[in-house]
């Protein structure tokens, strides 16, 4: 099989279930930021720093292609063939590991400005394309259905991402840099 088909030269894509719409459709454009966030999540499990959590990295990036399937099917053929879902105990396994990693942290008083370290920064990149998915998501649940639990992991998520980039903060002896806006 070719990777290449030619069926998209006109700027339409297939949906699960056949229809074609436009590239450009916000559909696309929410399953298509999922997708970037499954790269930039592949690229936060393979800093070293992250060896012990590399498989929880993996099952979150199994979890978004779930939710890439999900948004890359029409609410119908949902409903006809059956595409992965999520359940709770993908958002408790999210909110475990949050809480295990703050119990080592230094509680927060300000905000944080991302970097001081490059694994750090890639984590903050991931945190952030995951709440422009997560925003998507909400836009496009105003035309159409959108499974709920979609909204509410990548909520999670983003914030998972955030507790993460701190900790590796401190496990790489990095200084964690709050911000001081000025007066």
């Amino acid at each position: 099989m070719k990777i290449y088909t030619k069926t998209g030269d006109k700027g339409t894509t297939a949906l699960v279930g056949g229809r074609r719409v436009s590239k450009g459709d916000l559909k696309i454009e929410a399953y298509g930021t999922v997708d970037e966030l499954n790269s930039w999540i592949g690229l936060v499990r393979d800093q070293a720093i992250n060896e012990s959590r590399r498989d929880l990295l993996k099952e979150i990036q199994d979890r978004l292609f779930t939710i890439g399937a999900d948004l890359a099917s029409e609410p119908e053929q949902v409903r006809k063939k059956p595409v992965p879902s999520l359940i709770d105990d993908d958002i408790t396994l999210l909110e475990n590991e949050m809480d295990k990693m703050d119990t080592e942290l230094m509680p927060l008083r300000a905000f944080v400005l991302p970097g001081g370290n490059q694994s750090v920064s890639f984590a903050h990149l991931a945190r952030t394309v995951c709440r422009r998915a997560e925003r998507l998501a909400i836009r496009l649940s105003a035309e159409e259905e959108v499974n709920p639990m979609i909204v509410k992991y990548l909520n999670r998520l983003s914030d998972y991402l955030f507790v993460l980039s701190r900790k590796m903060t401190q496990e790489l002896g990095s200084e964690e840099i709050t911000w001081k806006p000025r007066m």
